[in-house]
């Protein structure tokens, strides 16, 4: 009898792990329908979601895994302002290390002027202050931002979804902005003035290699 118990109580024992097993895998299935796995990536050209912006960012260089932690500085100073983060490299085409890009928050949107004291808060920590007008005409798709796994999903889901629609109509559109708002992340890539979205130091950077570009195509040309 006591040999049949032990079994009996192992086999509940067991039903019972399964049982939890089995809610677990549904929690983390939900949880990631909930972040955006199923959702339909629309790409389209058209008017902007979004006018002219004054954001505080931090410019850099390398592996665009990074930006993390400077999503992270810019909200641990003011966690109410909408997130933006600007890619200006192909990382398929460009190694990881060479990429560059801006991340930061946005202090106003449209005819609105960011205060003084945000304006001071985000330089204390090393943050720098620029302006993009309302673009033109876009090249857009959004994604849920309902979950920091959206995030993830966004990445591996839209951006190939731009990729295919910029390349198959040959269209120009750079660089890479992504704009955190509410629960939705707007993916944006201008179609024109491209520059005028180029930070400063990006600006700089593009500056030095046309000027390594011309003096080594002097230097073929002279011999």
């Amino acid at each position: 009898m006591e040999h049949h118990a032990s079994i009996l109580s192992d086999w509940v024992l067991l039903g019972l792990i399964m049982v939890l097993v089995a809610l677990l895998l549904l929690t983390v299935f939900g949880f990631a329908v909930y972040s955006g796995l199923f959702t339909e990536v629309v790409v389209s050209a058209g008017s902007p979601p979004v006018g002219s912006i004054t954001l505080a960012y931090k410019f850099r260089v390398g592996p665009y895994g990074e930006s993390g932690q400077l999503f992270t500085d810019g909200c641990s100073i003011s966690s109410k302002l909408y997130s933006i983060g600007v890619y200006y490299d192909n990382p398929h085409t460009v190694s990881p290390e060479k990429c560059r890009f801006a991340i930061g928050r946005i202090l106003s949107e449209g005819d609105a002027k960011p205060s003084e004291d945000q304006i001071k808060r985000f330089q204390k920590y090393g943050f720098k202050i620029f302006s993009f007008p309302a673009p033109s005409h876009v090249v857009m798709a959004t994604f849920p931002f309902t979950t920091p796994l959206s995030i993830h999903l966004a990445v591996n889901r839209v951006h190939p979804a731009l990729d295919t629609y910029i390349k198959e109509r040959k269209l120009c559109a750079h660089p890479r902005i992504e704009i955190y708002k509410e629960d939705r992340i707007y993916f944006v890539c201008p179609l024109a003035r491209q520059g005028d979205f180029y930070v400063p130091e990006m600006k700089e950077l593009e500056r030095k290699i046309r000027a390594a570009e011309a003096e080594d195509a002097q230097t073929d040309i002279t011999g």
